[in-house]
């Protein structure tokens, strides 16, 4: 496998296209309007200049990764691709009508991904007519400094599809974990969701602050952000509607987004992309 095409091209497409140019395969990146795509090229040159500059990549292998990837508007671009990684938004009909057209195009052996964080893989996988060939492929942010990659299998996704899909994402130098049954939030966003609505509602009824709540989490667990940065990094409005994905599929209240979170979204308080989330962001 050689080429991937992205559906896709934000801070998760952008981030999948560069490792992937980086480690040889030719990329064709796809967005639905010319503005994000150049932003995403734009950006990945600008990373690959910065690791140039810490001597761990060449010059010329940075300008030959960079050639690798070509952008397009047109969805019918990507029919060639042997895998196929969607990293469009958190809405299912939106995903349902990429799939549709990617069952159309693509060739029977393709994968067909998705980086979906939340939306159980069966449910995309029932706008195709080859759900065995449909699995998730969940990158974590910032893709070029995260390490995982955990495969989601849907109900009907093949053996064969799963193990395709690893080959490549450790290509590309991620080492995975596989979610054998589709539950809603799979691992990693089914415990971050539960320990970030935790700790919200901990900050909310006055027990701690942010910071507080953060600094526990960071000694006491080891862990290298606590929840309310993280939620901040990630945009509220983002983890709001992963929650309420899990919470929709699970019924289990622990996962519901308390009160405070829903309206520091209404308010437009989304984290760092607004400058105020948890924390305030001057610029």
């Amino acid at each position: 496998m050689t080429r991937l095409a992205i559906i896709g091209a934000g801070l998760m497409g952008s981030g999948i296209a560069q490792v992937a140019a980086q480690a040889g395969y030719d990329v064709t990146l796809r967005d639905v309007d010319d503005a994000p795509l150049k932003r995403a090229k734009d950006s990945i040159a600008a990373s690959y200049a910065r690791v140039v500059k810490k001597g761990t990549l060449a010059d010329a292998d940075a300008d030959a990764a960079l050639a690798r990837i070509v952008t397009t508007t047109d969805l019918e671009a990507v029919a060639d691709a042997d895998v196929v990684v969607e990293a469009i938004f958190e809405n299912l009909q939106a995903k349902h009508d990429v799939f549709r057209v990617l069952d159309r195009i693509c060739g029977a052996e393709a994968v067909l991904a998705t980086n979906t964080s939340a939306l159980p893989i069966t449910e995309i996988a029932a706008a195709t007519s080859r759900p065995e060939s449909v699995v998730g492929t969940h990158f974590f942010s910032p893709v070029p400094m995260m390490k995982l990659c955990e495969l989601v299998r849907g109900h009907r996704t093949s053996d064969a599809t799963v193990a395709k899909a690893r080959s490549f994402a450790e290509d590309i130098g991620k080492t995975c974990t596989v979610v054998n049954r589709d539950v809603a939030g799979f691992v990693t966003t089914r415990l971050i969701v539960a320990l970030c609505m935790e700790a919200a509602k901990l900050v909310e009824s006055g027990v701690a602050t942010s910071e507080d709540v953060d600094t526990a989490c960071k000694l006491g667990f080891g862990h290298a952000m606590g929840p309310m940065a993280t939620m901040d990094l990630t945009g509220i409005d983002i983890m709001v509607n992963a929650a309420r994905n899990v919470y929709t599929d699970s019924q289990d209240s622990k996962f519901f987004p308390p009160e405070t979170l829903i309206r520091m979204v209404t308010a437009g308080d989304l984290g760092r992309k607004s400058g105020r989330g948890w924390y305030r962001y001057d610029s």
